[in-house]
Formats: C-alpha cells, structure tokens, sequence
C-alpha cells in the first residue's frame, strides 16, 4: 500500500541550460534527508566535481523547501540556496537563505526544488507555472535592476508571480552578489553563480497546495500553541522597555514594539502602545525593528509598517517612507523594505553616523541601491573594509592616481548619501581597482595582501583587470600598509589577519576567512564551536535566540542547566572553562540549525526554548518541530528522531567539505581560529570579566570534545566509518575511504 504522506509536493525539477532539458524527479528519494539544505547537500553529493569553482558550468545550484513549508505551519517561509561558493576559499559548498514568499510558491506549483546545471547559451529567466515550466529569453531584462526585474517577470506572468532573481552584481559574477525575491528577501554568496549560468530569474505560479496529513484544524491547534509561546523577532520574551504587564525587560532584546513606538508613515498613523504578550492581536507590532536601525525619532517619522514572510506573524521586516529618495536622491520610489544588514551595510560604509535625518538617507537610499543592483553584504565586511582604508587614507596608495582623484571622496566626508549610488554600482559592476577588490569577497583580498611572493597571475583569483607588473606593485603597497596598520594597534601587533581595527571586521575563523558573527562575542566555546562548522559565517541563532532572550541571567542559566548540564551558559564576557554542558548545547545549536534550513522553519526564531509566559516559568517548547513534522507529513516523529535526521544531514556537509577540500585534517585546516581570539585584551587573562578572549589549549580541548560528540576522528575532525553508517551514509563512508580521506 502506497505512504500518503502530506507536506512534500513530491517533484524536484532538474534544469539543464546546456541542453535547455527540463526533466522531474521524485522527491522521495531524498526524504532521509527531510527537504531544503539536506536536498542540496545530496544533490552536491552525487554530482560533486573535483576542482571547480563556483562559476565554472559543472558546478550545479539547488533552490529547495522543506515539507513544512506551505502548509500553513508558523515560520515556514524560508528558501535554501545550496551550490558552491566564489566567496569561500576553495570555492565550497555553503547555504545562503532567504523569507518572503517564494517557496510556498514553489511548493503549490508542485515542486520541493529545482536543480539548475550547465550554462545557457543566452540570458534566459524559468518560467514555472504549475506543470508549464519553460526556460525563455531574458534579454529584455539582462543588465536590468532587482526591482524593474520583478515587474517585468510579474507583468509577464501575472501579479502573483513570486520571483527570486540577480541584479547586475551577479551578471558580472562579482562574488558579493545576491540571489532576492520580493520585498528585501535576499540570499548572500551565489548571484554569480546564476550569472556564470546565463540565468536571470525564476518566476512561479503556482494554484495547489501543500497536503496536511493531519487535517488543518489540527496544524491550526499547534499554530495557536505556537502563538502562546513565541516572543519577538531572535525570540526576545521580554521587551525592550518596561511595560506594566512586564516581570522582566531588557534593552537588549528586539520586543520593541511598545510605548512611544509609531508607525507614523502608515497611511493612516499607529500608535503602538503595550503589547502585552497574550494579547495575539498584537504579536506583529512586537517586533517593530525600525527603531534600532533609525533611533525612535526618526522611525516614529518613516516607519510605515512592518512586513515579512509567508505564514510568520513577527514581521520583522522593516517599509520604511523617505520622500527624499525620490525628490533628493532621484531613486524612482520613496519606499524601502530590509531589515538588518540591508539598512546598516550602507551605514558601515558611510562612517557609522548617529542616529541622524542624514543617517536615514544614508540607509533608505544606499538599502535599496544595494537591493536593486543585487550586491550582498557578506555581514558589512567590505563595508568596514572601505570605511577603514579610506580612514587611514590607504586608497590613495592603493588606487591608480586616475580613479582616485575621480571618486567623490567629500561626499564621503560629508556623509552625503548620494555617495550610494556610486559605491554600490562600483561594486555590482565590478568598476576599477576599487570595485575589484570590495567585490571579490574578503577571502581573496586576505589572500592577495598576505599571499606569497612573487605575484603571479595563477596565484590569485583577484583579477584587477591589471597587468601583472601593478599587481606586484598593489601586494607591495598591501604588505607596506599591513606593517602600518599592525603598528596602529598595540593590541595586536604582528597578527596578519588582525586586519581592521574596527572589531566587526576582524576574521574570526582564519581558514575560512569569516567575521566575527554570534562567535565568542556571545557565546564563548559555544559559539567559537559553532563557527568551525559550516564553509562560512554559521548563520545559525538557535544560541542567540536564548543569549539574547532578554529573560535574567540567572534564569536563563537555570533553563540552560535543565536542557544540556550544569555550567552551559556563561554571562556574556565572564567565561568559564570548557565542559560537557557547552559541548552538548554546542551540537544541540548546529542540529537544530541544520533542521530548520531543512524543514525551512525559520532560525531566527526557532527552537522555541523560552516564551513570555509566566504561567509556564518562561519556558518554551523544544518538540514543536517534531509536532509540525508529523501533523503535516503524516510520519510520526519525535524531537529525537527529527533532531537524528538532521544530524545526518550535517554529517553529508562535513563529509562533502572533505571531499571538496581533499583534506581530511580539517582541525588544522578547516576549524582555525585567528590569532587575535587568543592574543586579544593583553591584560586580561581568558575567564576575566569583561574580554571575549579564548583559550588556546581550552579551545583544543573544545574540539576534542566537540567532535567526540558528533562522532568524528578526534585527531582530524572527519567523519568516521562507524559514525557516518550509523546515520545511514555508508555510500559516503566507501568514498571517502577511496580517496583516502577516511580516518583509520
């Protein structure tokens, strides 16, 4: 008798743009590995290529949902992108992902995923529309902005069309480049690899659904359960200030949503008032984030509303109204929607002005500019990296004298926005030296000011469109300002890769070249575990979303103790040494990381551990994916059956990082940390109050640890034989052992 399962739409499409071949596939074949990230990872499996980069035709992209997604569980608009990536070193596999409504569409035109490979004679756009799916010419569109793409593709189609497309960072394979839908949903790292391809967007249609094997009614049950338990956008359980319903609130926390807070661009203005938390009516003005990004004034002026993804009720994007984008800056709309670092990139690169009318220029115009021409933040890096050379005044040693004098360096100074447009059309386009070397990603630029001499044509990937004699030239001057620049910073002197002196820019993970993202900056031995892992920053919050709670330390320590030990949560720059508790809350964070991006459940809101109700002592509940999995798909599953699927799947990427790599030694060459982790705050010592500082032997004893927990080689951090067939992964066991990669 045939499994009726619900959740899965059971198609995946493969797109071949060679041969313009478009064939489907069932998506039962990739169930043990549940949807989303665990898809792209088998895909990449089965079709892994020895030494190709990422924009090379061999390399293959995969754009998937998880099973829940559509059916009208909470948090579940989320979108995995899985291909390799030109902003890693060695060009490997990683994960971008963004919300909006992209993949519910996906998934009700009938597919889990769709594979693209090859390379398009042409620009091309897929056309999906249910079982109608169709590769055409995008030669109207190709060099066009995100913005004038979406209305082409939806005017094309029709209004309800979701569209995920690059911008012209990605045509011109700049490596900082984007993959967005509608309304600021953007995924970072893969826009060239669509525009190698000759690919400018995906546009669906799609009139089904998603079956719920359990009945509406009952997925409706859990999602009021859900309501009752989740907090404010990281889910902060607590506002931001006090409110007379409020036990507890923390300035820290994104519950911002309260006294004071207007929407005061709205068509007809909101006042928020108290949200108090079981007042469900309300939980979309919690979050209210535009404040932390323009300070209340300005907010209160511009906010216009809050927005987000399908079936999430947080609204943690930010509509905001400046009429100065149009009437001053000449933009076509004075309306912008982002959050996070679409707002505060533009701001990084400007000189981190106060909250100011300037600063909202700042942020309107240079969000949407980095929106429409499709650049990606990478988490601000070459934002910091241009505002700390121009402040030293290193650009004008690096730049050829020519494209120096030409940048309108006063705009900079002045803080004018109108610098914006400049800046990011630089970079999309990969303009000059300067627009090279901000869009090639930050790993390149390390590599190329730290690399070996002589300079040579082969040894680096940063092609300045130079010849060969100014390239040795620039890694001179390089060198020259590195020695300047380590003098500049007692602290740190002779670290090569302390490179900027402002701290969000330094690399945290050396060999992967990733900043300092929810690493030791939040959560000591957990967080720098965390970010060993994965190609590039973790993007996992499941840490973040109980670090930054907002509920007392004491409490959150208590909670912290039940779920994995005593001694798993440090205060917040008071460290203690490693133990199993850290480990255990380590692993539970990157598990339940990896099952969201498979079940594409949104992480920066799940696991819900903690809510904001009394009545339960703040606690939350940890099995609500395992009750969405089964009331949607019809598979009865505990939270530890869930939580093993998803270990799986995070074992595939360790095992396919090796195999990319060609190195089974990742501890030496994969999981480094920088030496300023170690070497920073020179008199403090690790476990003093007040430093982010680690450990070296403890960080070692970490890895131990950490990787004994996951069942890998102690010695080198590879998955072993024993562990990689106990998760059903013996076919990556045998080819690993071929090529000598399996440990002893």
């Amino acid at each position: 008798m045939t499994e009726q399962l619900g959740g899965w739409a059971g198609k995946v499409l493969r797109v071949n743009l060679t041969t313009g071949v478009i064939h489907v596939e069932p998506t039962s074949q990739y169930h043990p590995y549940i949807g989303g990230m665990g898809i792209g990872y088998k895909v990449l499996w089965d079709g892994h290529v020895d030494d190709i980069l990422a924009t090379d035709e061999e390399n293959k992209l995969v754009i998937s949902a998880g099973p829940l997604t559509g059916s009208g569980a909470i948090c579940t608009g989320r979108t995995t992108i899985t291909s390799r990536s030109p902003v890693i070193r060695g060009d490997l596999i990683t994960d971008g992902h963004f919300g909006g409504h992209f993949s519910p569409a996906l998934k009700f035109a009938g597919y889990d995923a769709v594979v693209f490979e090859g390379k398009a004679a042409e620009p091309v756009w897929l056309r999906i529309e249910d079982d109608e799916v169709r590769l055409e010419s995008a030669a109207a569109i190709w060099g066009k902005g995100m913005h004038d793409t979406f209305a082409w593709v939806a005017k094309t189609m029709g209004q309800s069309a979701q569209v995920a497309a690059i911008g012209p960072a990605g045509e011109h394979l700049v490596a900082q480049s984007t993959i967005q839908t509608q309304g600021g949903h953007s995924a970072g790292g893969h826009g060239a690899v669509l525009g190698s391809k000759n690919l400018k967007a995906i546009g669906v249609i799609g009139t089904g659904g998603v079956g719920v094997a359990a009945g509406n009614e009952a997925l409706r049950q859990l999602d009021d359960h859900v309501l009752g338990i989740i907090g404010a956008n990281n889910q902060g359980v607590v506002p931001n200030q006090p409110q007379s319903w409020a036990e507890y609130s923390s300035s820290g926390s994104r519950w911002r949503g309260g006294p004071g807070v207007q929407w005061g661009a709205a068509d007809e203005p909101v006042d928020i008032g108290e949200t108090p938390w079981d007042d469900k009516a309300k939980v979309g003005m919690r979050t209210s984030m535009a404040e932390m990004y323009f300070g209340r004034e300005e907010a209160n002026k511009h906010f216009r509303r809050a927005g987000g993804c399908h079936a999430c009720p947080i609204r943690c994007f930010c509509e905001m109204k400046n009429p100065k984008m149009k009437s001053k800056y000449g933009l076509p709309t004075e309306h912008v929607t982002n959050v996070c670092l679409g707002f505060l990139d533009p701001w990084y690169a400007m000189g981190k002005p106060g909250h100011s009318p300037k600063r909202t220029d700042i942020q309107t115009v240079g969000g949407y500019l980095m929106d429409d021409l499709g650049v990606w933040s990478a988490y601000g890096q070459m934002s910091h990296v241009f505002r700390e050379f121009h402040k030293r005044d290193f650009w004008r040693e690096i730049l050829p004298v020519a494209e120096f004098e030409a940048i309108a360096w006063q705009q900079v100074n002045d803080q004018d926005a109108h610098f914006m447009e400049f800046f990011y059309t630089t970079l999309a386009h990969g303009n000059g030296v300067l627009g090279k070397f901000l869009g090639c990603g930050l790993y390149q630029v390390v590599d190329f000011w730290h690399g070996p001499e002589p300079v040579s044509e082969a040894d680096y990937r940063l092609d300045l469109g130079q010849d060969l004699a100014f390239m040795v030239v620039l890694h001179q001057k390089l060198n020259a300002l590195t020695f300047a620049l380590d003098n500049d910073l007692a602290d740190l002197k002779g670290q090569p890769y302390s490179l900027f002196k402002d701290k969000a820019c330094n690399i945290f993970n050396q060999s992967m070249v990733g900043g300092l993202h929810h690493a030791s900056e939040t959560a000591a031995q957990v967080g720098a575990l965390i970010n060993t892992t994965f190609n590039r920053d973790a993007q996992c919050h499941s840490h973040i979303n109980l670090v930054n709670c907002g509920l007392p330390q004491g409490m959150i320590e208590t909670i912290a103790a039940e779920l994995w030990g005593e001694g798993a949560f440090d205060k917040v720059k008071h460290y203690t040494p490693i133990n199993a508790a850290k480990i255990a809350f380590a692993k539970w964070s990157l598990v339940k990381n990896v099952l969201h991006d498979s079940l594409t459940l949104c992480n920066w809101m799940f696991p819900l551990v903690v809510s904001p109700d009394k009545n339960r002592d703040y606690r939350g509940d940890s099995t609500i994916e395992a009750q969405m999995f089964t009331l949607v798909t019809g598979r009865q599953t505990s939270e530890a059956e869930l939580d093993h699927m998803a270990e799986r799947v995070l074992h595939l990427h360790r095992a396919l990082t090796v195999l990319q790599m060609k190195q089974m030694d990742q501890r030496n060459h994969h999981d480094v940390l920088t030496p300023w982790v170690y070497d920073m705050d020179p008199d403090k010592a690790f476990g003093d109050e007040g430093t982010i500082k680690m450990d070296r032997d403890d960080m070692q004893k970490s890895l131990d640890l950490f990787y004994a927990a996951f069942g890998w080689d102690v010695a080198t951090g590879a998955p072993t034989r024993a562990t990689l067939e106990r998760f059903e992964l013996g076919f990556v066991a045998d080819t690993l052992e071929a090529r000598g990669l399996l440990p002893a």
